[in-house]
């Protein structure tokens, strides 16, 4: 494939032989499990795939990685840092010669991307980039909006961050909602294992299940706090709450205090192949964050054939009808929480009706293979665009 190079970015000249197989380089957290299966998705398809990233992971196959350099971070050098880093992503751009730049994460990859110039140019907003970090000031307000006005299409998975794109000042018309998607067949009511329940000291006991990040943003201090109303009537119930993060140690402290810590079973961070055992052989699911689109892990509980109670944050109203396939309590109400916890795990026909109707809402709008399908034919539309 010939390209010519023209100020800010390159212009693909295609012949018709190039347009079954793309060359698409990313902007992202290489480390980020998210990341990863996008670019699998293209890799395991026959793209040639570049991701330009300021974090390390395991090797995919098919799959270049390009590490950027830079100074430890501190006031002094943020500023430098970014002129730095803009630097390398052209330099790496004009060497891979791409035919579509994907960046992941408005602030800062997007901003990466935006700065380069590159065309055709995809963001994809994950949520708090939009909802919470332009909030903070009025530099990231403008970074924020200079990197979604220089995107020629931009995905999210949430109508909140849509309307938050909006808000400021973003063409909607730009603007394609795509699901990070579940697979299904990984994910899967049929993976339970018993192994693992007796494994955990689990045995006929009700298991409770949290996959979100141990950080501020997703409350599990609500969720340990909610225990002792629960265990209170139903002492024998188990929780697992997986993953890692900074609020790790205040949250083993908070269970110390509460003198709960033998309810609770901490993972650490699981392989997505364990995650999906995890879920499966656990009865109830709960997310307690303060914003969100709708969470990846939430799917992939429902996917799990779980029953899910969660907070009114985000788009959960729009996945979650009360009372139906789940439940939608307040943020920060752990009292509330323990109610609806309680409610499903003594009424086990309610708890498999809703888990079964999970199941199907999944299977029929979050199918990992079919959302990326969209998002294949949107980049061959947007190449194409820019070929002619």
């Amino acid at each position: 494939m010939m390209k010519r190079f023209r100020y800010g970015g390159f212009i693909p000249i295609y012949d018709e032989v190039d347009r079954a197989k793309m060359k698409i380089c990313y902007l992202a957290d290489a480390g980020s499990i998210h990341t990863q299966r996008w670019i699998k998705y293209f890799a395991d398809r026959g793209h040639e795939v570049h991701v330009i990233s300021k974090r390390s992971c395991h090797g995919i196959e098919g799959v270049k990685l390009h590490l950027l350099k830079r100074l430890p971070e501190s006031t002094v050098t943020s500023a430098l840092n970014l002129l730095i880093t803009v630097f390398q992503v052209k330099s790496l751009i004009h060497e891979i010669k791409p035919d579509l730049l994907h960046s992941h994460i408005v602030l800062d990859y997007g901003s990466y991307g935006a700065f380069s110039g590159f065309h055709p140019f995809v963001i994809s907003a994950w949520g708090s980039d939009v909802l919470i970090v332009p909030k903070k000031s009025m530099i990231l307000r403008a970074l924020t909006r200079y990197a979604l006005d220089e995107a020629d299409l931009i995905t999210c998975d949430g109508e909140n961050s849509r309307s938050a794109m909006i808000d400021l000042g973003t063409d909607g018309n730009k603007i394609r909602l795509i699901s990070h998607g579940v697979d299904t067949s990984l994910f899967n009511p049929n993976h339970r294992a018993e192994s693992l329940r007796k494994k955990l000291e689990i045995h006929d006991s009700a298991a409770v299940i949290s996959t979100r990040r141990l950080e501020l943003i997703y409350d599990i201090s609500s969720l340990i706090k909610a225990i002792p109303y629960v265990l209170k009537d139903m002492p024998d119930t188990r929780f697992i709450i997986a993953g890692e993060g900074r609020e790790r140690a205040n949250l083993t402290e908070l269970a110390e205090h509460l003198e709960i810590v033998n309810s609770i079973i901490f993972t650490g961070n699981l392989n997505h192949e364990e995650l999906s055992i995890y879920l499966a052989s656990s009865d109830l699911y709960v997310s307690t964050s303060l914003s969100d689109s709708m969470a990846l892990s939430t799917l992939e509980a429902m996917s799990s054939g779980l029953a899910v109670v969660v907070t009114d944050s985000g788009d959960a109203r729009i996945w979650i009808h009360d009372g139906e396939n789940g439940f939608v309590v307040p943020t920060r109400n752990p009292e509330k929480l323990a109610e609806k916890i309680l409610y499903l795990l003594k009424n086990a026909g309610d708890r498999r009706r809703f888990g079964s109707a999970n199941r199907i809402i999944i299977e029929k709008n979050a199918d990992y293979y079919a959302e990326m399908e969209k998002v294949r034919k949107m980049y061959e539309d947007l190449v194409e665009r820019y070929r002619r």
